[in-house]
């Protein structure tokens, strides 16, 4: 039992150890820092932000924020300066310019060009009817047997 007890302390000391404590001054600050590193993309990892990486540069990155932010920082200051850093990659919301415009409207100009298409194809169904004379109502009743 006391070995038990060893191991599950042990475990849980080791995953203590892998959470960063950074101390904040007040609530607010810590508050702030979540909601940054929530917003900003780990460069190394394909999709996962700071909060959630375990990748060194992520950890880095962590420290840069809550140093920036008791520098006195505005989240948009802080937010400038990892994107003068690392670009457009860092932000999961890219900034509106022109390498970003496709991103940001080409899913809208897609639906738009889908809409279309579609009642392109339903108004051409729809006045396409076929028209017959009286020898070829009486030859198609004779072949589907319906007099």
């Amino acid at each position: 039992m006391k070995v038990l007890f060893l191991l599950f302390l042990f475990l849980s000391c080791s995953a203590e150890a892998a959470i960063d404590a950074y101390p904040f001054p007040n609530s607010e600050l810590r508050d702030r820092h979540q909601a940054l590193i929530d917003e900003l993309r780990c460069p190394q990892c394909l999709n996962t932000n700071l909060a959630g990486s375990d990748s060194m540069i992520a950890k880095d990155l962590r420290r840069e924020v809550h140093r920036l932010l008791l520098e006195g920082k505005s989240d948009e200051e802080i937010l400038d300066f990892m994107y003068q850093r690392y670009g457009d990659f860092i932000l999961y919301k890219p900034r509106l310019k022109g390498g970003t415009f496709i991103l940001w409207f080409g899913p809208l100009v897609l639906l738009c060009i889908a809409l279309f298409i579609m009642i392109r194809i339903l108004v051409t169904r729809k006045g396409n009817k076929i028209e017959m004379d009286d020898a070829e109502v009486d030859r198609l009743k004779e072949l589907t047997g319906k007099n």
